[in-house]
């Protein structure tokens, strides 16, 4: 299955089983047979017919505003939902001692993730004398802070990574991001979100309920916990790649707002690199065959499912190149 993406303004119209995407250029097909997210980058209108062909066809629609952040998705009523799991994630967020293990589990694969990409490019770092801290941490909030300051000491080495001179990073700022690597991390960030989305929509998992993210209403915020995951090793690579590649540069920016919004052209590159990441396959040891990196996002969601009820206990994914 495809993602279908749409950087400009139109409207989304329906003839009977088929979906048209509609702008001052025309009309083209979209091939909903094939396709099972659509990102919307611009202003788009549509009608109800629409939205009853997309959730007969299972088929998530996600918006993104101006800055290229997450906004919402069409979340189509699902079949999977299983009333015996909805019940066993509500007892592991409502038993605090439950939460916590599943939260550590989720920093810690996050931090292992992080200094696995800095061992990549062979730069010595400080995140496993901070990870030591997470098994002492008693609260959610002293764990957060510890996933904080992970965090902050793996951005200080991005500046080392990236080859271009005109792509200085120094730190994380976001809402809006205020440089181009902020804005790519934003933009990349938001990608994966509404992918863990999709993924978590083909499992029995009820995507509002969280552990080391508080759910909060309108938020599906075990997508938050999940891609904490695989940000390390889809979003930053990728960004490393299109950085020192020069396949993204300052030309792909807008300079009227201080070079922190991708232009359209900038938007289909990325994407474009996005799909091809989603696409490769790697080893999976256990498996002991090839899978992608979006299938990858699937398997974590089952696993997560199985310590739910008390099959088996959860493992965060950890990548070995």
């Amino acid at each position: 299955m495809e993602n279908y993406y749409i950087l400009s303004d139109g409207s989304l119209t329906r003839h009977e089983n088929t979906i048209y995407f509609e702008n001052k250029n025309g009309k083209n097909y979209i091939p909903i047979e094939k396709v099972d997210n659509i990102y919307c980058y611009g202003q788009v209108s549509l009608t109800s017919q629409v939205l009853h062909l997309l959730a007969k066809k299972r088929i998530l629609i996600h918006f993104f505003n101006y800055y290229g952040y997450y906004e919402g998705t069409f979340y189509p009523k699902t079949k999977l939902l299983a009333g015996n799991v909805i019940i066993k994630q509500a007892e592991h967020y409502i038993d605090m001692k439950k939460r916590l293990i599943l939260a550590k589990k989720f920093v810690k694969g996050s931090a292992d993730n992080m200094k696995k990409v800095l061992s990549y490019y062979k730069l010595k770092n400080k995140i496993t004398q901070i990870e030591q801290e997470i098994e002492n941490q008693k609260t959610i909030p002293d764990l957060l802070n510890t996933e904080a300051r992970i965090r902050i000491e793996y951005y200080s080495y991005f500046d080392k990574i990236t080859k271009q001179q005109s792509f200085h990073f120094e730190k994380r700022t976001k809402q809006p991001p205020k440089n181009m690597i902020n804005a790519l991390i934003s933009f990349g960030n938001s990608l994966l979100y509404s992918t863990t989305l999709n993924e978590l929509y083909n499992t029995q998992l009820n995507p509002t309920i969280s552990y080391l993210h508080e759910p909060l209403q309108r938020r599906y915020s075990l997508t938050l916990d999940l891609t904490e995951i695989f940000k390390p090793i889809i979003v930053d690579r990728l960004i490393f790649k299109l950085i020192n590649k020069e396949m993204i540069t300052k030309k792909h920016f807008k300079k009227d707002v201080n070079y922190c919004i991708l232009t359209k052209s900038g938007k289909n590159k990325f994407l474009q690199e996005y799909d091809k990441k989603l696409k490769t396959t790697l080893k999976h040891r256990q498996m002991n065959r090839n899978v992608s990196y979006k299938h990858l996002i699937r398997l974590e969601a089952y696993k997560l499912e199985k310590h739910i009820l008390d099959i088996k206990e959860y493992t965060p994914y950890k990548i070995r190149w």
